[in-house]
């Protein structure tokens, strides 16, 4: 079974949404990469199926980048931080439109991700969206577990980056590991 295969069969279909969703957007030729999960996957050697593909368009581009994809069949809903879409599976792709992270896709690499050529975003990036979702206390606790435990990923297979985290979270690391 080839890596998109098994990603299709944990998402009921994921990689025809994200493969469609990664089309549009070269189509278009915005500046774009993955942040979250998808980006983690990357950069860390054991890979955790997540049925939220997150990423960060350019910040001009973003309600052309939604109109596109919505004429590709996928349905928006809009939040503060971030306009959801769905298609026909269980991946729901999040558009964040957080300023924290208007400068990732300048740093992106272009990276095989389940089988699916995709702008990741730079390890130092990823690694700071982690922290920063980890250290926002109004996330659900087991949402700020998984961030946590992306982080030590990271840290994991890229010791030269626990000096990049505050020193209550190498600390943490540290025990933790």
């Amino acid at each position: 079974m080839t890596s998109k295969a098994f990603y299709d069969w944990q998402t009921a279909g994921g990689g025809g949404d994200v493969s469609r969703a990664i089309a549009v957007l070269e189509r278009l030729d915005v500046r774009w990469c993955v942040i979250g999960g998808l980006a983690v996957n990357h950069w860390a050697l054991e890979p955790i199926v997540t049925a939220d593909v997150d990423l960060v368009v350019a910040s001009g581009s973003v309600d052309a980048t939604v109109a596109a994809l919505e004429a590709e069949g996928f349905k928006a809903e809009r939040f503060p931080w971030s306009v959801n879409l769905t298609g026909d599976s269980r991946v729901s792709i999040q558009i964040s439109t957080e300023a924290r992270y208007s400068a990732f896709p300048e740093r992106a690499v272009a990276a095989d991700v389940w089988g699916m050529l995709m702008r990741v975003a730079s390890l130092e990036d990823t690694l700071a969206g982690k922290v920063a979702a980890y250290s926002d206390t109004s996330r659900r606790p087991s949402k700020r577990q998984k961030d946590f435990l992306d982080i030590l990923r990271l840290v994991e297979n890229h010791p030269e980056t626990l000096g990049l985290l505050p020193e209550a979270l190498q600390t943490e690391i540290r025990r933790n590991g």
